[in-house]
């Protein structure tokens, strides 16, 4: 039997995200390992868990509030990649290439909220 939120691109997308902040994340200093490393990965396991939990039939008040949750987490990772980025970890390229996949998974995590606020 498939999840509910397997099926939501929120999620799909979500969980992209967090292979590329892994993915990113591999080049920082061994020294950030319990600094902005962890910061970074914690954020966007978050993102696609609550989007989960949320859908885990709950009612469309609760399932909003994990989204909002799961929205606060998007952008903290966007303003950990630009910390990450004005310390030198990240260059221009990589920043905009993730923070294009955070924007893409804020437009749908906020479109899946607003979907629910009309039911």
């Amino acid at each position: 039997m498939e999840k509910p939120h397997k099926r939501l691109l929120a999620w799909r997308k979500s969980m992209d995200l967090v292979v590329a902040i892994y993915e990113v994340t591999r080049t920082f200093p061994l020294d950030e390992n319990y600094a902005l490393t962890s910061q970074l990965r914690r954020a966007s396991v978050s993102v696609p868990s609550n989007i989960s939990e949320g859908a885990a039939g709950r009612s469309a008040i609760q399932f909003r509030n994990y989204l909002s949750i799961a929205i606060g987490s998007l952008n903290e990772i966007s303003t950990q990649l630009e910390i990450a980025y004005r310390v030198g970890y990240l260059d221009r390229n990589k920043l905009n290439d993730v923070e294009s996949r955070v924007d893409e998974c804020l437009a749908l995590t906020y479109g899946l909220r607003k979907s629910l606020s009309q039911k």
